[in-house]
């Protein structure tokens, strides 16, 4: 494949997230606001992809009042601080072709404008001037400030405790240009 540069579509692209705590688990989506990378060679040269922090959904609590309640909470300082830092990053430094369309990547994941090294690997089919890249990512919150009610900061939670990891379950859909 000669070098093509391939821009995010937003509307097509989806992000999934989990968050678990002692009594269970709630989930729900977050906006990817733009993101470009590049692919040459069968080689993933670069990419960056901005996330929208305050479009974030919750999908498994179905009463308005209290979705809301939870929404403006994640959108707090306890959680992402959304009106502080209104996106978040994730840049790709390097990459390496593996079997089947896999590409395992370093880059720097930046949330609550801190920013931590992630290692992961992505999934990309390429069909004419699309592509599709496919990942999930394990983020451990309290390396991005995020302490509300972790084990690590806090002791005697009980069952109001919520696990310092959460899963990202990214589908991207990118056309070149």
């Amino acid at each position: 494949m000669d070098t093509k540069n391939f821009k995010v579509n937003a509307g097509n692209s989806t992000i999934n997230w989990i968050g678990r705590k002692v009594t269970g688990a709630h989930n729900g989506t977050i906006n990817v606001k733009e993101g470009n990378f590049t692919l040459g060679e069968e080689k993933f040269l670069s990419g960056k992809f901005t996330i929208d922090t305050r479009s974030i959904k919750i999908l498994d609590i179905e009463d308005a009042e209290t979705n809301t309640q939870f929404a403006n909470h994640l959108a707090s300082d306890d959680f992402f601080n959304s009106e502080m830092f209104p996106e978040a990053y994730f840049e790709i430094t390097h990459a390496e072709p593996g079997d089947e369309n896999l590409y395992y990547v370093k880059g720097d994941l930046t949330i609550k404008g801190i920013n931590h090294p992630i290692e992961t690997s992505l999934h990309i089919v390429t069909t004419n001037d699309t592509a599709v890249v496919k990942n999930k990512i394990i983020v451990d919150r309290t390396k991005f400030n995020i302490k509300f009610r972790s084990s690590n900061f806090f002791t005697n939670l009980g069952d109001t405790l919520i696990y310092n990891n959460f899963d990202l379950n990214i589908h991207l859909v990118a056309e070149a240009y």
